[in-house]
């Protein structure tokens, strides 16, 4: 930014302004594929990051597994992979989104290796494939082993320096005129202010820092979902939270910590407990390999039961360990664990929300001018409990798809003026107070008292001015945690990656997502929609 336009008159008196045909709110995967897509569309972009640009780590970055894809366009493979996504989405995913996405999923690839991706090969020529939970084939390419999120984060990164990207920029609110976008409201280091704008795309990831322990990055504070909130749009299915059977245990008890990769599991790990028995042995038809919610639930009820800390990853059997996976290697020998000689200690930990602002396979939410793409879109592609490595093929597809949708918005829409609104001081809770009753009672395994007693905590959040960023986050939290606490008390049932301990069976009844809205700065949960 070489300076703000300052000036005007009524409410942004006194405001910098400036003006962009497509703002983009994020730097992940979605975010700079979006980007792209709108600034080849021929479009002016701005793309705004909240953190600084020496530290701006995305959860893109944290990947390690792979890409999840159906290669050579084949229709056995796409029918296969669309099989295995539906039946890992408890009977919420909307088939005829998982098929589009799948299916447009070996061209999104293809591009972004145009961009300079390079993954790993078996062949020269012939990329490498690994298998994970919940996958009945092996589909998935990875690169640098376990690094896959650091090669596509590094070429994007490439791709879009000649992008105009504001590092230091805190989307505060979506701005709109007659119920359509019209600008984002924007807390910079030159203070408050505008961007004019009539298409945004929230690309923000994920809301794990809704927990005290979780393998997302420290800017995964459910911003999109507040701002999409806030602005009317729709949001969907919150209560499937998805947490990573395999995070990296090391005695603490909060922060961010590494997920130990599922493809572990895919080369013939096993999960054991102290005494070196089968965790998952008989729980399950695929035992280690079975679907993420299944393994999580299961290693949760074994801690509970026998009130360990943790169970073990025992992967000491794969060959060439370091070579194929030097980034678990890496982590393990940060807290003393040698992996080639011993089981990895690993508890679950919050890891992707499988809901979230409800869109069309293209990114457009109901809002005109606003899109959402990646983890903080409700696409209908993951249902209630996402599959291995669909993250960053739906962040692929539909990052492009948002951004050229966007491009032709904001072209038809032409120039407009946001005016900004005069908003109350937003509600917000203490982080450290609101992390720990997220961890109590809205973690792997729910209730309704407990989650009663979290409705009750968040309800004690107070008025305070979003003059930082960490202001503007903890308010994000704070919606975010309501709106969860809502979608995981409606559902009287135990779905996918949603387990309520007072009502442990699936109801058919329930075979349909919770819809979530925001009147008069409250949470309620609107109509249904029927998967």
């Amino acid at each position: 930014m070489t300076g703000p336009a300052c000036g005007g008159s009524g409410p942004l008196a006194g405001w910098w302004q400036q003006r962009a045909d497509v703002v983009v709110i994020g730097t992940g995967v979605a975010g700079l594929t979006a980007a792209l897509a709108a600034h080849r569309a021929g479009r002016t972009v701005t793309v705004l990051s909240k953190a600084a640009a020496e530290s701006a780590a995305t959860a893109t970055c944290y990947a390690q597994g792979g890409i999840a894809v159906a290669l050579g366009g084949d229709p056995d493979a796409v029918t296969a992979h669309v099989a295995d996504t539906v039946a890992a989405g408890g009977g919420l995913c909307d088939p005829h989104a998982v098929e589009s996405i799948v299916a447009e999923g070996h061209r999104a690839v293809a591009d972004l290796v145009g961009d300079g991706a390079r993954f790993d090969e078996s062949h020269p020529g012939q990329w490498a494939l690994t298998r994970e939970g919940g996958h009945s084939r092996r589909r998935i390419i990875h690169a640098g082993g376990d690094a896959t999120g650091a090669e596509v984060q590094r070429a994007l990164d490439v791709a879009a320096a000649r992008l105009d990207i504001r590092y230091e920029h805190v989307a505060m609110d979506i701005l709109l005129d007659d119920g359509t976008v019209a600008g984002v409201q924007v807390l910079s280091p030159h203070g408050v202010g505008v961007l004019h704008t009539s298409a945004v795309i929230l690309a923000t990831g994920g809301l794990g820092q809704l927990y005290a322990a979780t393998t997302n990055p420290a800017g995964s504070t459910g911003d999109g979902i507040a701002l999409a909130l806030r602005a009317g749009a729709a949001v969907g299915d919150l209560e499937f939270i998805q947490f990573h059977p395999t995070m990296l245990f090391d005695g603490r008890t909060g922060g961010r910590r590494p997920l130990i990769t599922e493809a572990l599991r895919g080369e013939g790990a096993i999960l054991v407990d102290a005494q070196g028995n089968s965790v998952m042995a008989g729980l399950h038809p695929m035992a280690d390999l079975a679907p993420r919610d299944v393994v999580a639930a299961a290693i949760d009820a074994h801690l509970r039961t026998t009130g360990s800390p943790c169970v073990y990853l025992d992967a000491r059997g794969i060959a060439g360990f370091e070579a194929r996976f030097p980034t678990v290697t890496a982590s393990c020998r940060a807290v003393g664990i040698d992996p080639t000689r011993q089981p990895i200690p690993v508890v679950p930990g919050a890891h992707y929300s499988c809901g979230g602002v409800v869109t069309d396979v293209a990114g457009q939410t109901e809002v005109p001018g606003l899109f959402a793409a990646g983890e903080v879109a409700r696409t209908g592609m993951h249902g209630a409990n996402r599959l291995a490595s669909n993250s960053l093929l739906e962040g692929l597809v539909v990052g492009g798809r948002a951004g050229r949708a966007a491009a032709a918005h904001a072209s038809s829409a032409g120039a407009v003026v946001a005016r900004a609104p005069r908003r109350p001081d937003p509600e917000m809770i203490d982080r450290a107070e609101l992390q720990h009753a997220m961890s109590r009672d809205a973690s792997v395994v729910r209730d309704g008292a407990g989650l009663m007693r979290l409705t009750e905590t968040l309800a004690s959040a107070r008025r305070r001015p979003a003059t930082t960023r960490a202001r503007v986050e903890d308010a994000a939290l704070t919606v975010t945690a309501r709106a969860v606490a809502a979608a995981a008390t409606e559902r009287t049932e135990t779905r996918g990656s949603h387990h309520r301990a007072d009502h442990p069976s699936t109801d058919e009844t329930w075979a349909r997502s919770t819809v979530l809205r925001m009147v008069d700065e409250r949470i309620v949960v609107d109509a249904p929609v029927v998967a």
